[in-house]
C-alpha cells in the first residue's frame, strides 16, 4: 500500500464476506492517486478482515457502543479519510458521524432505489423481494449516504433483467457482477474528478 500523503484516502466499512472490499483492495493497491488505508466492521468474524489484512491494510473492530459515543469516529478521523466507502456494512451510521464527513461517504445497495431499499433490506432479502414483486429489471445504486437506510442521493445506477425464472442466488449473482464492476469504477472517478464538481461520476 503506498503512504504517500499527496493520494486520497479510502475507508472501507463491511460486515460480511467483502467481495466488495476486495475489488476495492485490488483496484486501489497499486494506484497512483488513490489508497485504502483501513477497513473497519461491526463483525470480529467478517472475512472482509482477512481481505484487508491480505493487502496489508489496518483493520478496526467496533460493537455499538463504540459506535454511538464516538469512538468510531475518532479512530476514522484518524485516517483522514476522503471517501468512506460501505461495503455490504449492514448498520445505521449515528448522524453525528454522517456528519462529520458531509458528501464523504457512499453506500451500495443492491437494487434499483428507491424500490427495495430500508432497514433490513439486505442481499438475499431484496434479491427475493425483487423476485416476489415481479419486476422486470433490478440492478445497483451507488449513492450518498444520510441519517436514514438507502434515501441519501443517488450517485449511479446500473440495471439488469430479472429472468422468468431467477432464484435469489441467481439474481444475486448478476447484480454482483454490476457491483464489483461499477463501485469501483464510480469510487475512483469521485475521487479523480475536478473537486468542484464532487457529485458528477460519470453514468
Amino acid at each position: 500500500m503506498g503512504t504517500s500523503s499527496d493520494k486520497k484516502n479510502i475507508v472501507i466499512f463491511a460486515s460480511g464476506s467483502g467481495s466488495n472490499a476486495q475489488r476495492l483492495l485490488e483496484q486501489f493497491e497499486h494506484h497512483p492517486h488513490v489508497q485504502v488505508v483501513a477497513l473497519f466492521s461491526n463483525n470480529p468474524e467478517a472475512f472482509a478482515l482477512q481481505r484487508a489484512q491480505n493487502f496489508g491494510v489496518p483493520t478496526a473492530v467496533f460493537d455499538r457502543p463504540m459506535l454511538r459515543e464516538g469512538k468510531v469516529l475518532e479512530l476514522v478521523q484518524a485516517y483522514h479519510p476522503d471517501l468512506i466507502v460501505l461495503a455490504g456494512f449492514l448498520w445505521l451510521l449515528p448522524a453525528s458521524f454522517v456528519q462529520a464527513f458531509p458528501n464523504k461517504i457512499i453506500n451500495i445497495h443492491p437494487s434499483l432505489l428507491p424500490k427495495f431499499g430500508g432497514k433490513g433490506m439486505h442481499g438475499q432479502h431484496v434479491h427475493q423481494a425483487v423476485i416476489n414483486a415481479q419486476e422486470a429489471e433490478t440492478g445497483i445504486t451507488i449513492h450518498y449516504v444520510n441519517e436514514h437506510y438507502d434515501e441519501g442521493a443517488p450517485i449511479y445506477q446500473e440495471r439488469c433483467p430479472v429472468e422468468p425464472h431467477d432464484t435469489c442466488e441467481t439474481l444475486s449473482a448478476r447484480v454482483l457482477t454490476l457491483e464489483h464492476t461499477h463501485l469501483p469504477r464510480v469510487v475512483e472517478e469521485l475521487l479523480t474528478a475536478d473537486k468542484n464538481s464532487p457529485e458528477t461520476p460519470a453514468a
